[in-house]
């Protein structure tokens, strides 16, 4: 159990904002382009960059602990003929909590419940994995026996029962599942062991882990920026090609650089936004703590959760202030998308720094 829930925090920290070269490269879920000339950035004033911050992060708080103690529709799946019945929808997508559900009919009073997960192109390390307490009202992880794999595609997930099971009283238990991590597919084979001797199994079922498609224009491979010159363009657009809609939709900006006695920090850089109606505007960028990068959300188009088959377009464009420090001659950066605190998706958009010709 510590094992999946330390991979799985870490798999959550490397969606996280960190402001270092090495999770910009490893974690940004981002947007990229073709290069394009725009007119220079004023240096306007900023935002309230820690009110954002502070108001994203109890959002954000808020959500998971709606979605933790949300009682889920308690229906009995399956067919009467049949002992154990499992659901599972046809996808998945990632960051959204997928319900599925355990029907019994076979006269089970004290049993285990194992399910035997198949994961592809994602560790099942990174499936999280809760039964329904109606007692405690609240969501509980399922125990889960470590596989000393580093990338393992086989989990087994198991909880005890306690029921008074049979044909004529089924006897559900509300599950659900998320993927942290990648698109991919999984498999789940549900059986139960009435612990006499008898084990009953249902037909296998899978789901696709899928996720918003998300594309990017306008930022070219090797953009250069010159300290004080005109700012790169780059535009981020997002598809909801799943079938349910995706909460909180965010992106956010990073950036970083290091040069041989200073590093950036958010006065060299400057970050503007595009939106329909207001123009251009300023965007804060944000000091990532203890290490010398950034970070930066963008606003979002529209509050509501993006609509299956909707799009939501981001425009950003970045400059280099004229006062940035000589010796920094090249930055990582890039844009995450996600919804809530996790990011699907990362692109990086590094580029470098040059004096004004």
């Amino acid at each position: 159990m510590t094992q999946r829930v330390t991979r799985r925090r870490w798999l959550g920290a490397r969606s996280a904002v960190v402001g270092s070269a090495m999770t910009l490269t490893a974690a940004l879920a981002a947007v990229a382009g073709t290069a394009g000339a725009a007119a220079a950035i004023p240096a306007a004033g900023t935002t309230r960059a820690v009110a954002d911050c502070a108001a994203r992060a109890s959002a954000a708080r808020a959500v998971r602990a709606a979605a933790d103690s949300t009682p889920p529709a308690r229906a009995t799946v399956g067919a009467p003929k049949e002992r154990i019945s499992y659901s599972l929808p046809d996808q998945a997508p990632i960051g959204l909590w997928t319900q599925g559900g355990i029907t019994l009919r076979a006269p089970v009073t004290k049993g285990t419940v194992r399910l035997d997960v198949d994961s592809r192109g994602f560790s099942t390390d990174s499936l999280s994995v809760q039964r329904y307490l109606p007692e405690k009202r609240r969501w509980v992880d399922l125990d889960t026996r470590p596989s000393g794999a580093d990338a393992p595609q086989h989990g087994v997930f198991t909880f005890p029962l306690t029921a008074s099971a049979s044909a004529d009283h089924p006897y559900t238990v509300a599950l659900r599942f998320q993927d942290l991590d990648r698109p991919g597919g999984f498999t789940v084979t549900a059986s139960v062991d009435d612990g006499k001797g008898h084990t009953f199994r249902a037909p296998a079922r899978t789901a696709s882990a899928t996720r918003p498609d998300v594309s990017v224009t306008g930022w070219q491979r090797r953009t250069a920026l010159a300290r004080g010159g005109s700012a790169s363009e780059a535009t981020v657009t997002v598809k909801n090609t799943t079938d349910r809609p995706y909460p909180a939709l965010r992106a956010s900006y990073f950036a970083y650089g290091q040069g041989t006695a200073h590093a950036l920090t958010p006065k060299d850089l400057i970050l503007q936004q595009y939106r329909p109606g207001h123009g251009w505007e300023r965007v804060a960028l944000v000091a990532g703590g203890c290490d010398p990068g950034m970070s930066a959300a963008l606003r979002p188009a529209d509050a509501k959760p993006l609509a299956p088959g909707a799009t939501v377009v981001y425009r950003i464009r970045v400059a280099v202030a004229p006062d940035a420090p000589r010796d920094v001659t090249t930055a990582q950066a890039g844009i995450s998308v996600g919804n809530g605190d996790l990011a699907f998706f990362s692109r990086d958009l590094p580029f470098t720094i040059e004096d004004k010709k």
